[in-house]
């Protein structure tokens, strides 16, 4: 007999308990939960279920038993769930400017914005939650303090973190009616077609894939994303890319230069971590996979960010430099294309 097999309803603890809504359409349970537990994949969510980890007004169900209104679905694992209080670690931050109401910080690649699945420790909420006591949180995003934006673990780049409830709100606001100017500086394979343009299509999770997002240009799913592009630097087979974003959505420059032709360099989930732009002779193959050892994450940087201050009512704009494995791998593709 398995361990599972073992495992009595006394020996569960109830992780999430949902109530469907009164509305709820007919849905797979197996669907239902991955469309409400972050960083869960389906096939995670299957696996649980057959285990008889989930169960559906107190039964036993299988993966595509259907939701109905007003259905409770609980899922009981064999662990307690993880306490949510966020642990204050001694972490060095770049602080870019300060004062009563706010902090701009110049997060480094590699640093996650706030604890998560398999990331829970070494965050940058972790290190303001260290550096700055009781930061307030935004209805709905307990365990991020101060937090009205994040960018991915492996983008660079400038975050302000709101240290006052006037200031979050106030902030968040801005954030809503898209009126925060966020410019990014983005190294991508090829060189676009026009030099300057609006990417003006819809992105929202993939249906394959959920941890990447994707454009649909039909329109009729995923979330209205913008993004003004101008190519500051053609390099034959890459291009210095200035996208300021309109809108905020999940991975949209990512996603967005992908549906134009033009992955960011070195971009793992959206398949610019392949050489797609240049011969495959093994002089120049190399050289590419020395780029990709210099920058071993996509090449995107939070460069400016700029806002009206909360209290002063004064309009701000930051500015960051490029972080030394960006403008190391932008200067040997300058050189590769000036002797070649």
């Amino acid at each position: 007999m398995s361990v599972e097999e073992e495992l009595l309803d006394d020996d569960l603890f109830e992780h999430f308990r949902i109530v469907a809504d009164p509305g709820q359409s007919l849905i797979r349970v197996d669907k239902f939960l991955a469309d409400r537990l972050r960083n869960v994949t389906r096939s995670k969510i299957q696996t649980a279920i057959n285990e008889g980890f989930v169960k559906v007004n107190d039964k036993d169900i299988k993966p595509n038993h259907k939701i109905h209104p007003h259905d409770v679905v609980v899922v009981s694992l064999p662990e307690p769930p993880r306490n949510t209080d966020v642990i204050a670690e001694n972490i060095p931050l770049n602080i870019v400017y300060e004062d009563a109401h706010l902090l701009i910080v110049n997060k480094p690649a590699g640093m996650v914005v706030h604890p998560a699945h398999q990331n829970w420790t070494g965050t940058l909420v972790n290190a303001l939650t260290y550096h700055f006591q009781n930061l307030p949180q935004m209805p709905g995003n307990e365990g991020r303090p101060g937090l009205v934006h994040r960018i991915d673990k492996d983008t660079s780049g400038l975050l302000v973190i709101g240290k006052t409830e006037e200031a979050l709100t106030a902030l968040a606001k801005q954030f809503y009616d898209h009126t925060i100017e966020r410019t990014y500086w983005a190294l991508v394979w090829g060189e676009p077609e026009n030099t300057e343009g609006t990417i003006d299509v819809n992105v929202g999770r993939s249906l394959k894939d959920r941890r990447i997002t994707v454009a649909f240009p039909a329109g009729d799913m995923g979330r209205n994303a913008i993004t003004h592009f101008k190519v500051l630097k053609a390099l034959r087979y890459v291009s210095l890319v200035e996208c300021k974003l309109e809108t905020g959505r999940t991975h949209q420059i990512r996603a967005h230069m992908k549906f134009l032709g033009h992955p960011l360099f070195n971009d793992t989930q959206y398949g610019g971590s392949e050489i797609l732009k240049g011969t495959t002779f093994s002089k120049y193959k190399q050289f590419v996979d020395n780029c990709f050892k210099m920058i071993p994450r996509q090449a995107l940087h939070a460069k400016t960010l700029g806002f009206v201050h909360p209290a002063t009512k004064e309009h701000m704009l930051f500015e960051s430099e490029l972080p030394d494995d960006f403008k190391s791998v932008l200067d040997k593709w300058e050189n590769y294309v000036r002797y070649n």
